[in-house]
């Protein structure tokens, strides 16, 4: 299983509270745009209309910039294909102002690229810091560890 994309500043800034897995709608360019590690997540996030869910702000440039259609939009919405009941809790947790959907990562399952978002909850200032501090102390005890 190959890692296409992280959001890395999705698992400081947020806390991660349930993650579901989503297949993605793509052309086929961006299918190799992504399968060459050219996608990026950052700023993105998920939203739930009309029933169908999106995954909006995603930037996934062309492969081959020569032979791109020239009206291709490399920020443009992608729908995320999910099962109903999925679909269903992801509304009504939308409807709590407090939580948000973002994607946690892009990677293969087979031939499929898949993605893996979650419900998230905003974290506030004093947690990022505990993250910062227990993250540095963990790296210190690894090179203590390894010192040794």
């Amino acid at each position: 299983m190959a890692n296409y994309a992280q959001n890395r500043k999705a698992r400081f800034n947020y806390e991660i509270l349930e993650k579901y897995e989503a297949g993605i709608e793509l052309f086929g360019i961006e299918v190799k745009s992504v399968r060459s590690g050219q996608m990026s997540l950052e700023g993105a996030f998920v939203i739930v209309r009309g029933g169908e869910v999106f995954l909006i702000n995603s930037n996934i440039p062309p492969f081959q910039v020569n032979n791109t259609p020239k009206d291709y939009d490399p920020l443009r919405n992608r729908k995320l294909l999910l099962t109903k009941k999925e679909i269903l809790i992801l509304i009504s947790s939308e409807k709590n102002k407090s939580l948000t959907i973002v994607p946690i990562s892009v990677y293969n399952k087979g031939r499929k690229i898949k993605v893996e978002i979650a419900l998230v909850k905003g974290k506030k200032k004093q947690d990022k810091r505990e993250s910062i501090k227990k993250r540095d102390t963990d790296r210190e005890i690894r090179r203590e560890v390894k010192g040794r």
